[in-house]
């Protein structure tokens, strides 16, 4: 139900970033449907985490390509995978 989003714009408070994002995935024409948490992880670079309340609007997101935040006059465009729990070993931090 979860998928990570990647390519979002870094000079922009994570609040405003999360806004949209929340706009985009909620919209029908790009997939998206009712949303349970968004979520935005500082980075560099940052990511953000879109929760669906039903697994079926993740897997429609993710069959879509071209996901393109625009904001303010810029677009950006995104990289949607599938989230999963575990990280990945470059994902581990070790201090």
């Amino acid at each position: 139900r979860t998928v990570r989003v990647r390519g979002l714009p870094a000079e922009l408070p994570p609040d405003r970033v999360a806004d949209k994002l929340t706009i985009h995935f909620l919209r029908s024409r790009n997939g998206g449907g009712d949303i349970a948490e968004v979520r935005v992880l500082p980075g560099p670079p940052p990511c953000g985490l879109v929760t669906f309340e039903a697994a079926e609007v993740a897997q429609r997101i993710l069959k879509l390509k071209d996901h393109v935040l625009a904001i303010g006059g810029m677009r950006y465009p995104l990289e949607v995978t599938l989230h999963t729990e575990e990280l990945s070993p470059d994902e581990v931090w070790r201090g």
